[in-house]
């Protein structure tokens, strides 16, 4: 399985959220359950009640959890989670080899946005934007001849395009886009030759973008895609995103 790499130096508070966080997505809490009461939690933590109440607390704010007085902390239906919030969504990265329902979603989140957000690029982006784009192209070609790290480079390919959008709301949503795409893209770096596969694909998305071809780049960017979930189902079990 993938699991979200620990955040670099991270405080107590922040190391009992994450772990709590992976606990409830990978059910071993699940939705309806009463979490341990604080002195287990913090015994099982070796922190205080101060921490693991702020871990609760933001577990809250992101409607995973729900303090309910005389009865516990306890855990909500997925339907109620921030599925947007960059946390949730790297909690939730290690259900994408199991979980046929977030695949698929995944997969129709990417047909939905990113052809889209391709096509205002074409006649959006600025100069500095068409540059950091190829700029971007170029660092996965370096890694594919191993001179990189080819998944860092993919994501900065695809988080320039929605910021190069010019769509305020597609902007917003680089983070978490970002976060959602993590999981699938290491997946598909699994494929012997995929990354190599994969860049003249690339290529043809930076190439309309920069011709300021709209009906292009949003054809190329939806036949990326289409490969991309193909590679994706080749790695993962049979029907997952079916």
């Amino acid at each position: 399985m993938l699991y979200p790499a620990p955040k670099a130096r991270a405080t107590f508070q922040e190391q009992v959220l994450q772990q709590l966080g992976q606990d409830i997505c990978a059910g071993r809490y699940r939705p309806g359950q009463i979490l341990p009461p604080e002195p287990e939690l913090c015994e099982r933590f070796g922190y205080s009640r101060i921490v693991i109440r702020e871990a609760i607390k933001s577990l809250a704010a992101k409607g995973m959890l729900t303090v309910q007085r005389r009865i516990g902390t306890v855990v909500q239906e997925v339907d109620g989670w921030n599925l947007f919030d960059p946390d949730v969504i790297a909690w939730r990265s290690v259900l994408l080899e199991t979980d046929p329902v977030m695949a698929r979603d995944l997969a129709e989140l990417r047909r939905i946005v990113e052809p889209g957000a391709a096509r205002l690029a074409a006649t959006r982006a600025s100069p500095e934007e068409r540059r950091a784009l190829r700029a971007a192209y170029m660092a996965m070609a370096r890694a594919v001849a191993g001179k990189g790290d080819y998944v860092k480079a993919d994501l900065q390919f695809h988080a320039t395009i929605l910021s190069a959008s010019g769509n305020q709301y597609l902007r917003r949503m680089r983070e978490s886009m970002f976060a959602m795409l993590h999981a699938s893209f290491k997946i598909v770096t699994w494929k012997s030759g995929g990354p190599a596969a994969s860049l003249p694909l690339h290529e043809a998305v930076c190439l309309a973008i920069e011709r300021g071809d709209a009906d292009g780049a949003e054809r190329a960017s939806f036949i990326l895609i289409e490969r991309a979930e193909a590679d994706l189902r080749e790695q993962l079990q049979p029907a997952v995103i079916d």
